[in-house]
């Protein structure tokens, strides 16, 4: 039966990732657009500054693919790919709830995996490191970025079923809605704790080198050598509305494996009168 739950987790994170890239490509890929106008203008600015001072113009690298491509076939063949791995991450993990978290039904549990899903998985690690449109962040940063988002997502989802398991229990002791609450403050003692001790961005050694100690990676004000400003910083109205649609179209792609994958789920576990349903499995002893 988890052959069968994982198929189904693939499909639906298929059409979750379809659904999540039409969406970006309508609202997200112009703020993206704005964004690269922006890093454009800004390295012109740079480049006759750097004129000015005397220095030899840095030569930029060709573009690998033009941003037709990268707006349609990259986003959309990546919007997919991600999508299918994470209903497959959805599924096993639905997978190993069924029959061990109570008396969820199939629909109930698909949706209430889906919605740990997106709180564990991207929602959490996005209050601390959010997503950022590109001329956020710099090449020498990225390794360090990769890392230390990658521990908060890791982070995150471990405490979260540690979470679900000290619900369960408390819930003896001090009752269903007592025993959430509990579990979910120690939830939040736990991750706010984790995000205290990560650096931010801004912090790393080598933006404090090069840039000074800032909170971010966004760019500040382009400055000639007397202190005038010659080219703005990067526009906070674009950086918000990116980091919006970013959420959003997580939150389409995490509730659309949900409701896809919940009526999968519940025809291949509970069927039809003609056909019998196939047994849940037994859970694990701790």
């Amino acid at each position: 039966m988890e052959k069968k739950l994982i198929l189904r987790g693939l499909l639906a994170g298929a059409v979750a990732g379809l659904l999540a890239f039409l969406f970006a490509r309508i609202f997200a890929e112009p703020q993206i657009g704005k964004a690269i106008d922006y890093e454009s203008g800004r390295d012109a600015a740079q480049a006759a500054l750097d004129k000015a001072a005397g220095l030899a113009p840095t030569a930029a690298g060709p573009d690998l693919f033009s941003r037709t491509i990268q707006a349609d076939v990259g986003i959309g063949v990546g919007m997919i790919v991600f999508g299918t791995a994470m209903g497959a991450l959805f599924a096993v993990a639905y997978a190993v709830c069924l029959g061990r978290v109570g008396g969820l039904r199939p629909r109930g549990l698909a949706l209430a995996v889906a919605a740990g899903g997106f709180l564990g998985m991207y929602l959490v690690p996005f209050l601390k490191y959010p997503a950022n449109p590109p001329a956020i962040g710099h090449e020498e940063t990225i390794r360090a970025r990769s890392g230390l988002y990658l521990i908060m997502v890791l982070c995150s989802v471990a405490f979260l079923v540690g979470a679900v398991w000290l619900g369960k229990r408390l819930q003896a002791r001090f009752g269903n809605w007592n025993a959430v609450l509990l579990a979910g403050a120690a939830f939040v003692v736990a991750i706010g704790a984790v995000m205290l001790i990560l650096p931010a961005l801004g912090h790393l050694a080598v933006n404090k080198e090069q840039f000074g100690d800032q909170a971010t990676e966004t760019p500040l004000p382009l400055t000639d050598s007397k202190g005038a400003i010659v080219y703005p910083g990067f526009p906070a109205d674009v950086l918000y509305t990116f980091r919006f649609y970013s959420v959003a179209a997580q939150l389409l792609l995490w509730s659309a494996i949900g409701l896809v994958f919940a009526p999968l789920a519940e025809r291949l576990l509970q069927p039809g009168p003609d056909r019998p349903a196939v047994p849940a499995p037994a859970p694990v002893p701790v």
